[in-house]
């Protein structure tokens, strides 16, 4: 009896079922692959904290709003359930009205502790460090356990995005250091960001800040510091000093695409009729439609899918091509 011969045979269909599994392995590895990266750009993108009936407000307290200096305020200003407003003038209040202790305040304290809450609550978030000074950012949520603070300069880059929005999370305090300086880049717009902070704010001298605070207790904007944004305080003051606080206008259009040249078609020549080998038909897997779409990445998952599927498929074929020739 032939030992040797009908080892062969054997050890063929082994190497071939080998190489099935690995084909099959690559496309598994691949679709994972495609779909994490899928999932961690979707990861970052945060619909933008509605501020309600808070979003006409530049400056917002919840005892007292103080002001030294001839500061600039570009909005409403409202106090509730406090009633004390004081240095206006020689505070100006530009394009806006006061609000105090009244139905249109009150609205305002209530719209802005749901934004708070809702910028607290949004995950998921990348834990960053205390002193946010010389980074570069994308849009997403970034969390200190403690309190933020900022030396220097801080970028947030929209990556061509008008609608990128940031939030930051602060546990305790933000305090931004003298001269400090908050620059917006790539499209990224003011009105996008977000500073929830779970006590005190201190916008340091000179300094110029962008983004929305929303604060649990009071806020401090020391001599000649600038902010794009609003500074809204829920259960305690807001003091100013010879300040710019302007309430931003929001572009919510989609970036322009760059116009691209049309090409113009070329002619080719015919090419030569060849012969069309005959090939075993590649037997259809079907792929279930679970109805879920994972972080707006259906389209690149179904093609992922697609592609393990027909490598699956070939695979079947090629099998079922060689066992004849195995039997015979």
């Amino acid at each position: 009896m032939d030992i040797s011969g009908a080892a062969r045979p054997t050890a063929r269909v082994g190497r071939l079922s080998r190489g099935v599994v690995v084909v099959l392995g690559s496309a598994a590895a691949t679709a994972l692959v495609l779909l994490s990266g899928a999932t961690a750009s979707a990861a970052s993108a945060q619909p933008t904290v509605n501020l309600g009936n808070a979003t006409p407000f530049a400056v917002l307290a919840g005892t007292t709003v103080t002001n030294t200096g001839a500061s600039v305020v570009t909005g409403d200003l409202g106090v509730d359930p406090g009633t004390a407003v004081t240095g206006f003038p020689p505070g100006q209040l530009v394009g806006g009205t006061q609000q105090t202790a009244d139905s249109v305040a009150l609205s305002a304290q209530s719209a802005l502790t749901a934004a708070y809450l809702d910028a607290a609550g949004r995950t998921p978030f990348t834990v960053v460090s205390a002193d946010l000074g010389g980074q570069t950012l994308a849009p997403g949520v970034y969390k200190e356990a403690s309190g933020l603070a900022l030396t220097g300069t801080l970028t947030l880059n929209a990556q061509n995005n008008p609608n990128a929005v940031f939030i930051f999370q602060a546990t305790s305090t933000l305090i931004t250091a003298s001269n400090s300086t908050v620059v917006l880049t790539g499209g990224a717009q003011a009105c996008n960001v977000f500073w929830q902070v779970g006590s005190s704010v201190t916008l340091g001298t000179g300094s110029t800040f962008a983004g929305n605070v929303l604060a649990l207790t009071a806020i401090s904007v020391e001599t000649g510091a600038s902010v794009s944004g609003r500074v809204l305080a829920q259960n305690g003051g807001v003091s100013l000093d010879d300040n710019s606080i302007t309430v931003p206008s929001c572009n919510t259009t989609s970036a322009t695409p760059t116009p691209t040249a049309t090409p113009t078609a070329t002619p080719t020549a015919t090419p030569a009729a060849t012969s069309t080998p005959t090939t075993s038909p590649t037997p259809a897997v079907p792929v279930p439609n679970t109805g879920t779409d994972v972080g707006g990445s259906s389209g690149g998952l179904a093609l992922v899918v697609g592609l393990a599927a027909v490598l699956a498929g070939l695979g079947l074929a090629l099998t079922r091509r060689i066992h004849p020739r195995l039997r015979s």
